[in-house]
């Protein structure tokens, strides 16, 4: 049994996609109508106490379901790990044990979702388990919240930390006095002394234009927990497991003791996007979404807290065909950063009859992306029409695991006129397909959008009086 979707948009260069938010409420639908279907619930859970809870429905299983039941499954805990995260994941309902059984077999070492599995381990020190209990085991719901950002006092430095360029800023009461970006290539560095002295340098040039530093705050790709570097993008050519332990997992750790009793702290730069919206909107649940050499994303709750979800959006399911695009990382097909980062850009650019030099990083496939824009080439235009129809229709599949009423975007790949369009038909599909949905899309200033994380990142800090 196959769903059968008719999208309202299509874009003209990857007509393929099949939008993980239609085929969910097509699947979902179907449940309604199928006897022996029955709910499903999804319990996330960590050795720190946070705990959380996603409730869906499930096909009876069987031969005529299975593929079916296995595919939404499947994708939908994959996003609960990476947008929530957890190590204990237990499931009630009357088909439980079954897909217990199916999770623990892709999820096992050498399984289908091993590379998943060992990220689990590495931020949590051990491996997912996935068990069965009823409905009245599953765990109370609870996140931590994060007592972090919004103090603009005193002289601040922050930065924001990017796959193709990093960003600092130096802040006096609040009043940007400095602003730098400077182009660098972290990716695939083998030795973290690039990355320490890159931050460094930077930090050290905003200290010059300070009488004094008050706190550092800082936003980077990845999961940092305490200041340390949990998994993290930026050093992913680091594969000596030696040196990541002793050199950059304590990175922004040693980086704090050259300013000694000056309070630091690293957010993930998804967090602070989110933050820097919830800030200068003055509102909450708030959903912020960086499309840069990753995906970066964060939230801020209805209550205008920072939570301890991962929100690794790059890494979730977004389009649920077949023979989608691999993640050149983890390898699995269809995951956000395929889609809306300059990894989409350069995928998308030869589907437009772009052809560039194969030696041309994607930093500048992006900016001639952008100048072809500027020129009027309609080629152009088609990439950032299937960004922006891609982004629509995951922005109404990201309501199913977020409540958010506004919806900050920033981020290279927006910069600019292809921005708009992304923006415009990101609506649009919002529109025509979820009229149901009450969704803000927020578009920064074109300099908050290359700035305004590492400002809202100076903030983090609170100082000691």
């Amino acid at each position: 049994m196959e769903l059968t979707l008719q999208p309202k948009h299509v874009s003209s260069i990857d007509p393929g996609f099949v939008p993980a938010s239609l085929w969910t409420r097509a699947y979902l639908a179907l449940c309604q109508r199928t006897p022996g279907s029955a709910p499903l619930a999804i319990a996330l859970s960590r050795a720190d106490g946070t705990a959380s809870i996603h409730r869906t429905h499930t096909l009876a299983p069987g031969a005529a379901h299975d593929a079916l039941n296995r595919l939404h499954v499947e994708r939908t805990v994959k996003f609960l790990l990476w947008a929530r995260g957890g190590d204990k994941i237990q499931l009630s309902g009357t088909h439980a044990a079954h897909f217990a059984k199916l999770l623990t077999e892709l999820y096992r070492p050498g399984g289908e979702r091993a590379f998943d599995a060992d990220f689990v381990r590495k931020l949590f020190d051990r491996l997912p388990t996935f068990t069965t209990c009823t409905e009245s085991e599953l765990p109370k719901e609870s996140a931590s919240h994060l007592p972090l950002g919004r103090n603009l006092d005193g002289c601040r430095i922050g930065f924001d930390l990017g796959g193709s360029d990093r960003k600092c800023a130096a802040l006096i009461d609040g009043k940007v006095v400095f602003s730098e970006e400077v182009k660098w290539d972290p990716y695939f560095q083998k030795d973290p002394q690039y990355q320490y002295d890159g931050i460094l340098d930077s930090l050290e040039l905003a200290a010059k234009h300070l009488p004094r530093v008050d706190a550092i705050g800082g936003s980077s790709a990845g999961v940092y927990i305490n200041n340390t570097v949990r998994a993290a993008s930026l050093f992913r050519g680091i594969t000596d497991p030696a040196v990541y332990e002793t050199k950059v997992k304590p990175m922004f750790l040693d980086l704090a003791k050259r300013w000694p009793g000056v309070p630091f702290e690293v957010l993930n730069d998804g967090d602070v996007t989110a933050l820097a919206a919830s800030m200068s909107l003055n509102r909450n649940s708030v959903l912020g979404i960086a499309m840069g050499t990753s995906v970066a994303a964060g939230y801020v709750d209805a209550k205008g807290n920072l939570t301890n979800w991962l929100s690794e959006l790059a890494f979730v399911p977004v389009d649920y065909r077949v023979n989608g695009p691999a993640d050149e990382w983890s390898g699995d097909l269809g995951c956000g950063v395929q889609y809306f980062s300059q990894q989409g850009v350069g995928r998308l650019l030869p589907k437009a009859g772009i052809h560039l030099p194969l030696e041309m990083k994607l930093p500048e496939q992006l900016e001639e992306l952008q100048k072809l824009m500027k020129a009027g080439d309609a080629r152009a235009r088609a990439v950032y029409d299937a960004i922006g129809i891609a982004f629509g229709y995951a922005l109404a599949h990201f309501a199913d695991f977020y409540r958010y009423e506004c919806l900050l975007i920033m981020g290279r790949v927006t910069s600019g006129e292809g921005g708009s369009v992304i923006i415009d038909k990101a609506r649009q599909v919002l529109k025509d397909e979820f009229p149901s949905l009450r969704i803000d899309l927020v578009v920064p200033e074109e300099k908050d959008k290359r700035h305004g994380q590492a400002i809202a990142a100076a903030s983090l800090p609170k100082i000691a009086r």
